[in-house]
């Protein structure tokens, strides 16, 4: 099978930063290449290289032996080049066909053929299995629904590459499924996928080559990726052995930091009861649905509770606002971190500085010298890859953006509980091992630390404890000494009647 894709002696450099260095690989037709790397590698400069957003500096790229010459998206567009982003690029008040057919709407003589329009789409994603209203506005969908309509308009102009940048990320394990059938369907036709995933199974399942970049260059190219460990490649990704990603390691527990007495709101509307001691890392599991973010916002106050008492050494919190939650000591960095933990378009500096202004500026005056010095400080000591403090924090990577929120709560004074919700959600192996030391360390100073994750190895890997929710209740409490996949499945399901035949493979596409 010949080579289709080839970037060829590809390099781009910005200001203070070399993204990609004489980076060369090729894909063959019909292939599902992985592409990984840490943060910060260069994986999504190439993409935007690929997809005619950003012109390389020096090399080329060939699609099936023809030189490309991009001057915008539209050109790579035209060359048969589809590019979906973690941040989707859809019209949330256009419909999903309207979406689908966006910049060639079908018409029958100058008038907008609305049958063709509607029924196209609805043809076609009934044939990828996708049960989506062509009629339903993007903006009512969720976000899983709206990643499967990206994809879906990938298919539509049957692409000749496709990239998918963390495509999973925001999905349900049965869209996960839905969308890797379409990719074995998209093979099968010929199409390259370019698979930008930091979750080496998924690489596993579907890929047939893989390229690891690290720090703009080429770390390794493997074009046969039944011939490559796990070990190795997360070796090649961060140019270091991990022995072990997680890293745990027992600490002395206080008395009780945080107590939470019959908490309840309308997204939540069984009352829960736990408690969490200092220096304690509970983790909170269940499956999508199971009401773990929905306490995590009744807890920090940003969703109002109907019932319930929280209580922080010995003083009950009145939880009305966010606001509230941070003066008494409780924090949250949420799921969602491009919407709700940082703000888009403000500088590393001011992200983390938001929140503990009041302090250095009691009279309502900014300190610029305060604020530089702070976000200098946490720079380093969460070890923030940027070229400056002043550098727009959309530019980061994931796992730095939740560094950042991060430092933003350790340059708050007086913090005693931290909600961490998806905390390594769309992070590289190696910037994950830095997030879990980041929480050890601040167990250690006896802070109490709930993680909120979907990640059955990771919840396992990390924590000292952990609450497994079902169905808005607190379905289960298990020590780290009784952790066992299956116990914590079995408390997950709804059924319990089949959890000894269960795998997590089996669960998550339930």
């Amino acid at each position: 099978m010949q080579d289709f894709l080839e970037f060829k002696s590809i390099s781009k450099g910005y200001p203070g930063v070399q993204a990609l260095a004489d980076v060369s690989f090729s894909i063959k037709k019909g292939a599902v290449h992985g592409l990984m790397g840490e943060n910060g590698a260069g994986k999504s400069t190439l993409i935007r290289v690929l997809s005619g957003d950003q012109s390389a500096d020096t090399g080329e790229i060939r699609i099936g032996g023809e030189q490309q010459v991009y001057k915008s998206v539209r050109d790579a567009f035209r060359a048969g080049v589809i590019v979906i982003h973690q941040e989707l690029q859809l019209v949330a008040e256009l419909t999903v066909a309207e979406n689908l057919w966006l910049g060639r709407f079908p018409a029958k003589a100058g008038v907008l053929d609305k049958r063709k329009l509607i029924g196209v789409v609805a043809e076609k994603l009934t044939e990828m299995g996708i049960d989506i209203d062509p009629t339903a506005k993007v903006a009512s969908l969720s976000i899983g629904e709206r990643q499967m309509v990206e994809i879906a308009k990938a298919v539509m102009v049957d692409a000749r590459v496709i990239a998918l940048d963390e495509p999973t990320s925001s999905l349900s394990s049965r869209e996960s499924e839905i969308l890797f059938s379409l990719i074995d369907r998209l093979r099968a036709n010929g199409t390259v996928i370019l698979y930008v995933s930091h979750r080496l199974d998924e690489i596993f399942r579907l890929c047939d080559s893989l390229t690891v970049l690290r720090d703009g260059k080429l770390a390794a190219h493997h074009p046969d990726i039944s011939q490559v460990t796990r070990d190795q490649i997360i070796a090649e990704m961060v140019g270091r052995e991990i022995a072990n990603i997680w890293g745990w390691r027992e600490r002395p527990l206080g008395e009780t930091r945080l107590e939470v007495e019959n908490l309840a709101g309308p997204k939540l509307p069984h009352p829960i009861n736990f408690k969490v001691r200092k220096g304690e890392i509970l983790g909170f599991f269940g499956l999508i649905g199971a009401g773990r973010s929905e306490m995590a916002r009744l807890l920090y106050g940003a969703d109002a509770r109907s019932q319930g008492t929280v209580t922080v050494d010995g003083i009950t919190v009145t939880a009305d606002s966010p606001a509230h939650s941070i003066r008494a000591g409780v924090v949250l960095c949420p799921e969602d971190r491009k919407l709700d933990g940082i703000i888009q378009g403000r500088s590393i500096e001011e992200n983390m500085a938001i929140s503990s202004r009041r302090q250095f500026s009691p009279f309502g005056i900014l300190n610029p010298k305060k604020e530089g010095e702070l976000a200098d400080t946490f720079i380093a000591k969460l070890r923030v890859r940027t070229p400056s403090r002043r550098q727009g924090i959309i530019n980061l990577s994931g796992g730095n953006q939740q560094k950042v929120i991060l430092g933003r709560w350790l340059s708050e004074q007086g913090v005693k509980v931290l909600l961490i919700d998806e905390p390594t959600r769309g992070i590289d192996v190696g910037a994950k091992s830095e997030i879990y030391e980041i929480l050890y360390e601040l167990a250690a100073q006896g802070m109490a630390i709930i993680v909120i994750s979907s990640e059955l190895p990771e919840i396992m890997g990390i924590t000292d404890r952990i609450a497994v929710m079902c169905e808005g209740r607190i379905a289960a409490e298990i020590d780290r000494t009784d952790f066992d996949e299956r116990r914590i499945l079995a408390a997950a399901l709804p059924d319990v009647s089949n959890a000894n035949d269960l795998s997590i493979q089996q669960v998550h596409s339930r």
